[in-house]
């Protein structure tokens, strides 16, 4: 039978729909190809990253040589920070956008075994090296980063610069513009060390005494800002002397000849972690993904991107440059003058502090 040609074109057009949907629907599918004389396994494995600058480096150090090595395509999927409502809908939709996530240590927190598949990688040989302060039965550490106090060299010549928060919120001694994060994330920490709480006992937060410390030093600061490629920057027009900032922005603004440097005391770092979504599609190719990611040999490919390396041995001759390592928040000296952030109090306290500072802001 023959069909007018405007019913032809339909029928192709529902075809094509029809093959979407099922592309769309199976996203993880598995087939057999034979190359080099063996038979190998393709697969896809679907990532979020939290974008930019890191999705940038993963793609070229991981995603792209692991697809080589494995014959397994990588695809990193950007989204908003701390997508935790986005995996908790997945994982109970069983409707998988992605099969692994890199998450904060807050969102570890958050979503646990109920939403997070379990590695099993303890003991294997590579994982098993990375410092277990950055590994729990659900994620792999990845990255550490750090948020420290940054400041103009030029706006301190011939002067003493700041180094710790209590030199921030010294405006007499330390004159300057500064500026304040909008969250209070590192924000509450900042306060209590600057009003001589040490860091052991920083945590639980003294929320009290942390707003009285921050009611000190608000009406001193210039800027507040949302995120962080704004400190950058901030720092590169000098539109602040002073800022907490995270290195790798500080770092960038350095690179990009801005006369900026920072203090290591008291800087407050956390990590993202490599995590499997629990009942996602392809587990065994999400575990070969992580061993790889997990090596030190990669590990020190996103060190130049100030990716902190969870892998001791990357900090060690052999695999970068000691003048850089010492740039790096895992590097033995640097991390022993830092404050780890408390994911656990974070998770618990989180919704009222953030309702408390909103209201301080504004008052």
């Amino acid at each position: 039978m023959n069909h007018p040609p405007n019913e032809k074109r339909r029928a192709a057009v529902r075809k094509m729909v029809a093959l979407s949907a099922a592309v769309v629907a199976s996203p993880f599918v598995i087939t057999s190809a034979r190359g080099a004389g063996k038979e190998s396994v393709k697969q896809k494995i679907v990532i979020r990253t939290s974008g930019g600058y890191l999705q940038q480096a993963y793609t070229e150090i991981l995603f792209k040589p692991f697809k080589q090595k494995f014959g397994i395509e990588v695809i990193g999927i950007p989204s908003n920070a701390e997508p935790t409502a986005e995996v908790k809908a997945m994982v109970e939709t069983k409707a998988y956008t992605w099969n692994m996530a890199s998450l904060s240590h807050r969102a570890i927190q958050f979503l646990g075994p109920a939403y997070l598949e379990p590695h099993g990688l303890e003991h294997d040989p590579v994982v098993s090296t990375i410092m277990p302060q950055f590994m729990s039965p659900y994620s792999v550490g990845t990255n550490v980063f750090t948020i420290v106090l940054a400041y103009r060299t030029d706006a301190f010549k011939a002067r003493q610069a700041p180094r710790t928060w209590q030199d921030f919120w010294d405006t007499n001694n330390f004159p300057g513009r500064r500026g304040l994060r909008r969250s209070p994330f590192d924000t509450i920490e900042q306060a209590l060390m600057a009003d001589g709480v040490p860091p052991s006992q920083v945590y639980p937060c003294e929320l009290d005494r942390a707003f009285r410390s921050l009611d000190r030093i608000k009406s001193h600061i210039s800027v507040w800002y949302q995120n962080a490629p704004e400190t950058e920057q901030l720092l590169k027009s000098g539109e602040v002397d002073l800022i907490p900032a995270f290195t790798d922005r500080v770092l960038a603004a350095i690179k990009a000849g801005a006369p900026v440097t920072f203090s290591w005391d008291q800087h407050i770092y956390g990590y993202d972690n490599w995590t499997i979504l629990k009942g996602a599609p392809n587990v065994d190719a999400c575990r070969e993904f992580i061993k790889f990611a997990s090596h030190p040999r990669q590990q020190a490919l996103l060190a130049p991107y100030g990716i902190g390396p969870t892998q001791p041995e990357v900090l060690k001759p052999g695999y970068i440059d000691l003048k850089h390592a010492k740039l790096l928040a895992t590097y033995p000296d640097n991390l022993k003058k830092g404050l780890p952030s408390n994911a656990l109090y974070w998770m618990n306290h989180q919704s009222s502090v953030i309702e408390r500072y909103s209201r301080w802001m504004l008052s």
